[in-house]
């Protein structure tokens, strides 16, 4: 389909399809590998503008129309043209119906936007689909009051020792499923036999998921990201990951999180991709999200977060100092 707009001013003929990223199709016939389940490797990426809950200008409508995404065409084509600030996560969609890009970090200077890749319009308009609302259930009360806590604690101690630093600053983990969009927002399948491989670009971390019979691990062991456990329901891959360390969040009873993920090729270069999360110590109810993942011939590559991690010596050193000074003024 081939559309007329005019971007920064000029008129130009661009291509919704290029920027409307595939949709599923009804008579897509799935790859298999050679044990006959449905093939989900390569690389994907996750770049969609769709937010994670339903702005208010969409009311409750759940698709957009052929006028939103000609809307949203242009607006996006505009951005990406202008060449500013680089918009992390739904800063693309703020930018849109704002009328101006606003630095993610006007204090110390931003990336400019090469470093991001290009962002897809998909048809939700909200990648929650179940509360119907599109928005997220009610926070525990416990989870509002350890959030107020730990940015109290924060504020008074910023920086006594590197634990007061979050996990992603610290370079220990940035959670698994990680689901921010347009910034090392590529995953990589590989699929055996009996495991299927799941590697995201952020942090370079690796789920290896056994799709054989087999109980989670005991109670008693803890991880990071958790353990997970798959099988196949029909052209469904479904996985279930409980077991999660409770410094893996800030968040209350992190340890009774359930994450329940479902993976279906719905197209020759896009996937459906749903997750539903029970996490009692956060959320009143589970949700569930649905993001549409596109295929690509582009590599994932390492992200190398230590290499010294100097940021963390130099946050350090710099709250020394500040101490120092307050202590010399005292």
């Amino acid at each position: 389909m081939l559309k007329r707009i005019k971007i920064l001013g000029v008129l130009t003929t661009i291509s919704l399809s290029v920027l409307v990223s595939a949709q599923p199709d009804a008579n897509y016939e799935i790859p298999r590998t050679i044990d006959g389940h449905p093939d989900l490797q390569g690389v994907w990426e996750n770049n969609t503008i769709t937010p994670i809950e339903r702005p208010e200008v969409f009311g409750d409508k759940e698709y957009l129309t052929d006028q939103d995404v000609e809307f949203l065409t242009t607006r996006l084509a505009e951005i990406e043209n202008a060449g500013e600030d680089a918009l992390f996560g739904e800063g693309v969609l703020q930018a849109i119906f704002a009328g101006e890009i606003n630095s993610y970090d006007p204090t110390t200077g931003n990336y400019d936007s090469q470093w991001m890749a290009p962002r897809k319009i998909h048809r939700r308009t909200s990648q929650i689909i179940d509360p119907p609302t599109g928005k997220f259930p009610s926070r525990t009360e416990a989870s509002i009051a350890a959030a107020r806590d730990l940015a109290e604690h924060r504020r008074l101690h910023p920086a006594d020792t590197w634990e007061d630093r979050p996990l992603g600053e610290r370079c220990v983990s940035f959670g698994a499923p990680r689901l921010s969009a347009g910034y090392n927002s590529y995953w990589q399948i590989v699929q055996s036999k009996e495991t299927v491989a799941i590697i995201q670009e952020m942090a370079h971390d690796v789920r290896i998921v056994p799709i054989v019979p087999a109980p989670h691990a005991d109670q008693d062991i803890k991880l990071w990201h958790g353990d997970s456990r798959g099988w196949w329901e029909g052209d469904t891959l479904v996985v279930e990951t409980t077991n999660y360390l409770e410094k893996s969040s800030t968040s209350p009873r992190t340890e009774e999180k359930v994450n329940l993920e479902k993976f279906t090729r719905v197209g020759e270069d896009a996937m459906r991709y749903q997750i539903t999360s029970s996490d009692p110590g956060n959320y009143t109810a589970p949700f569930t999200r649905e993001i549409i993942f596109d295929k690509t011939p582009d590599k994932i590559y390492e992200y190398a977060c230590h290499e010294g991690n100097y940021g963390m010596a130099n946050i350090l050193s710099g709250h020394r100092a500040e101490e120092r000074m307050a202590a010399s003024q005292d």
